[in-house]
């Protein structure tokens, strides 16, 4: 179930990017798209009762690995969040440019200004 919100999030932002017009609009969407991802990503990693992968001399081992929770998928997120946040500030600095240049954001308003 929690895997189907998280693929509806995702189409949310599809939708966004595919239909807007509004260079704002379609970053918000490559959020949202991101952001399900990423919720994606850890729910894949999680583990009900899970403990931390960290493994002392008073612990059985393979009871522990039955346990532990996979801490990959949440490494991969948090450099995902880092890239994405890259990603973002420089597609709102290209719409703050394209506004600039073209006193617009609407993407059919500055192709047609374009040529």
């Amino acid at each position: 179930m929690v895997y189907t919100l998280c693929f509806a999030l995702f189409l949310v932002g599809l939708y966004c990017v595919l239909t807007k017009k509004n260079t704002v609009k379609i970053v918000v969407g490559l959020g949202i798209m991101e952001y399900a991802t990423n919720l994606f990503l850890v729910l894949l990693g999680y583990r009900k009762n899970g403990v931390a992968p960290i493994l002392d001399k008073t612990t059985n081992p393979l009871e522990f690995l039955a346990r532990a929770v996979d801490p990959i998928p949440q490494a991969l997120v948090l450099t995902a969040i880092v890239i994405g946040l890259g990603v973002t500030s420089m597609a709102i600095a290209l719409c703050i440019r394209l506004y600039e240049k073209y006193g617009t954001f609407d993407v059919s308003e500055i192709r047609r200004l374009k040529e």
